[in-house]
């Protein structure tokens, strides 16, 4: 059985890549993870490759043993697996709470490993992996510092897993999107935050478009993708600019 597997395919990207999948990737399944079944059930629905929900909390290591035994009874062959899951909140330190800040690190980083992990062992050679980064991996942030510490963390991961998996044949791809403007990212993100953390998202694109970009630059072999001229830009300006004046810079603009 060739199957997909994609985490957080209730919402945002992910849901948007459970479709793209569907029309572009020829496969008897795909694995939906995510926490609400209900929007898990009303996406299968919608596409045409069979989806199986499994219902997870990426950052309960307790949810994993289930998958793990499905993976084992099951025994698929996973063509792609594509991290979608993750969080986010802006404010600075003193307005982003403890446990907001332990779950972003579980799911934005150990909730992904966790998972590359688990699937690893049923992948063959011409499977890919998509991790959904973001532009924020390239450059600190005020106002996001954690955010784009984690997002770093899975950039520095990804690119390194590609070396270690080149033997294989897996091809593993960073996915670092710009803001993206139709996701339920950015009022769940900001919802403790002060209004000047981040008062307008300039450019910002659209799942359908980042998907599609970051599923061709997979086919195509890509380290890094960055899907917009929005992303593309910041990259290279994080690799020009020193980090200090980048921040800087980062700091009036995000209250423009």
């Amino acid at each position: 059985m060739r199957i997909a597997i994609v985490t957080g395919a209730s919402s945002g990207l992910g849901r948007e890549f459970v479709k793209q999948i569907s029309e572009r990737e020829h496969l008897d399944e795909i694995w939906a993870v995510a926490r609400r079944r209900e929007r898990l059930e009303a996406l299968a629905r919608e596409v045409k490759t069979p989806v199986r929900p499994v219902v997870m909390d990426l950052t309960d290591t307790s949810s994993f043993p289930e998958l793990t035994a499905l993976m084992a009874e099951k025994q698929p062959e996973v063509r792609l697996l594509v991290n979608a899951a993750g969080m986010g909140k802006l404010g600075n330190y003193a307005e982003v709470t403890e446990a907001d800040s332990n779950a972003l690190i579980d799911l934005n980083c150990r909730g992904a490993v966790d998972m590359t992990l688990r699937v690893l062992p049923y992948m063959q050679k011409g499977a890919r992996i998509l991790q959904i980064c973001s532009v924020a991996a390239f450059m600190p942030l005020p106002g996001m510092n954690l955010y784009a510490a984690s997002k770093a963390f899975l950039l520095s991961y990804t690119r390194a897993l590609r070396w270690e998996l080149f033997g294989r044949g897996i091809r593993v791809t960073a996915v670092c999107p710009y803001w993206i403007k139709n996701t339920e990212f950015v009022p769940r993100a900001s919802a403790n935050a002060d209004r000047s953390a981040v008062r307008h998202l300039p450019f910002a694109g659209t799942v359908q478009t980042v998907v599609r970009r970051s599923m061709r630059d997979s086919r195509l072999g890509a380290a890094v993708s960055t899907p917009g001229l929005a992303s593309f830009g910041l990259r290279v300006f994080g690799k020009v600019v020193p980090h200090g004046l980048g921040m800087a810079f980062w700091n009036v603009l995000r209250k423009i």
